[in-house]
């Protein structure tokens, strides 16, 4: 293979740079897979779109990929079905008609559980969890401000250490295109040291059990406890749209059952198929097929039980699936572009360079808590902890290998620093629904969050700092 040197860095840099400049990571990435076949073409412009344009369509070639990316929308579909059948609005009738929530602990802590229990997918999480203690919180007074840093610090975050969903299947998708030979065990194992999703989840729920705040949210709670406002003078709170839920169909029942059986139906099935695949052992279990025949089941069940309970006919369920399935489209063009990125890397030998560089430069004991920085900057820079997994992956892989690296910790380091810049960007879609669910002006959740993101931020640079050295 032709060794490029420092040439071969210039397209994942072409995409920073243009991620950061015009926030738009889909042109950003097409642009550097672009410029990558264009270096791999003799510097031919024109025979560079050619084989970028075949690159990312051969990425369907690939049975894993595909499967991956069908993952990823029919996630969509079964959103769409619950939502739409009454069994979403069933949940929350459910939690309403119990009560028990009368002190602002308790209203702190459910508003936690349930970002951190509905792990299907992580925006629903957010909604739901707004919507059903939005109310229980201004009653209570506590702070808008706090419940949006509660909702941003449990969803995002966890989804990579419970990746039983798109975030899951995306990162599986990434290692599989790095040639890692069990994506699936690479990711759980890595799980244990990816502090700042943990350390995020423990500081939120630690924060609505002690009722404490520090810096900018102390004010926002003392605002609302002595002055009864619950937001600051001015703002303009982000309420909770429409458009990303969907009302249940008209004259549908409101039943818990509708949404908890579907779910439970592909909660059974993953692990049976991974036992299935891995022979036994649910570990060796193929990350592809089991949650690509989880989701089927659950999806049959969906169909099946509404078109027997009347809820919907034929034409209704497959509008739904449909319906649901575009919503993620965008995930999915991510996904090919991600892939997209890492082939040209890989041919271009860039992961090799940058971790041969990282290694004449950097001590090893210095390596995992970089990559966590430099992760982190991309991801609060770009707003997307995607674009950047997809960036930094296919630079850190080949690392391990040649720095003789722990694997869990530096997969771990990558994931968790793109949650970090996620978690606390102010043009993070995350960020933003958090600010929705939690009906509170946008700036003040960034401006009541950064703190706390930041001392969690710091934690881990010392955990990895210290791991970095031992392992």
């Amino acid at each position: 293979m032709t060794d490029f040197g420092i040439v071969s860095v210039l397209p994942p840099l072409l995409a920073i740079g243009l991620a950061i400049r015009t926030k738009q990571v889909y042109l950003s990435l097409l642009t550097g897979i672009w410029l990558g076949w264009t270096i791999l073409s003799g510097w031919n412009p024109l025979t560079g779109i050619i084989q970028a344009v075949h690159a990312l369509v051969d990425t369907f070639a690939d049975v894993e990929r595909t499967r991956i990316i069908l993952v990823s929308i029919m996630i969509g579909a079964l959103l769409s079905l619950t939502q739409y059948s009454g069994g979403m609005a069933g949940f929350v009738t459910w939690l309403e008609r119990k009560g028990l929530v009368q002190t602002r602990r308790a209203a702190g802590v459910l508003a936690w559980g349930l970002c951190f229990f509905i792990f299907v997918e992580s925006v629903i999480g957010v909604l739901i969890s707004g919507t059903v203690t939005r109310p229980l919180f201004d009653r209570l007074k506590i702070s808008r401000e706090k419940l949006s840093y509660i909702l941003d610090s449990t969803c995002a975050p966890k989804a990579t250490i419970v990746p039983l969903n798109t975030w899951g299947a995306y990162i599986i998708g990434l290692l599989l295109a790095e040639n890692v030979a069990s994506p699936m065990r690479a990711m759980v194992s890595s799980i244990p040291f990816n502090f700042y999703c943990i350390l995020a989840i423990v500081f939120a729920l630690f924060f609505a059990l002690s009722d404490r705040t520090f810096g900018p949210m102390k004010e926002a709670e003392r605002r609302v406890r002595e002055e009864g406002k619950f937001l600051r003078d001015g703002a303009e709170p982000l309420i909770a749209s429409e458009a990303l839920s969907i009302p249940p169909k008209e004259g549908a029942p409101i039943n818990l059952l509708n949404l908890v059986l579907p779910v439970a139906t592909v909660l059974a099935t993953l692990p049976v198929v991974l036992w299935i695949t891995g022979d036994g052992n649910i570990m060796d279990g193929s990350g592809t097929l089991a949650p690509f025949w989880a989701l089927i089941a659950g999806l049959a069940v969906c169909g099946i039980s509404y078109r027997l309970q009347g809820i919907m006919n034929s034409t209704e369920v497959v509008d739904m699936f449909m319906k649901g399935v575009g919503s993620l489209v965008p995930m999915a063009v991510l996904l090919i572009l991600a892939f997209g990125i890492g082939d040209v890397s890989r041919e271009l030998g860039t992961g090799v360079f940058v971790a041969q560089a990282t290694q004449a430069n950097l001590p090893m004991a210095v390596v995992p808590a970089a990559l966590f920085l430099v992760a982190g900057i991309i991801s609060f820079s770009t707003g997307t902890s995607y674009g950047t997994w997809a960036i930094m992956i296919p630079i850190a892989i080949p690392t391990i290998a040649l720095m003789d690296l722990n694997p869990s910790l530096i997969i771990a380091a990558v994931l968790g620093g793109g949650i970090f810049g996620d978690h606390c960007s102010p043009i993070s879609d995350s960020t933003i629904i958090s600010s929705m669910g939690a009906g509170t002006d946008h700036i003040d959740h960034v401006r009541t969050q950064l703190p706390y993101g930041l001392v969690v931020a710091g934690l881990t640079i010392i955990l990895y700092l210290f791991f970095g050295s031992v392992l």
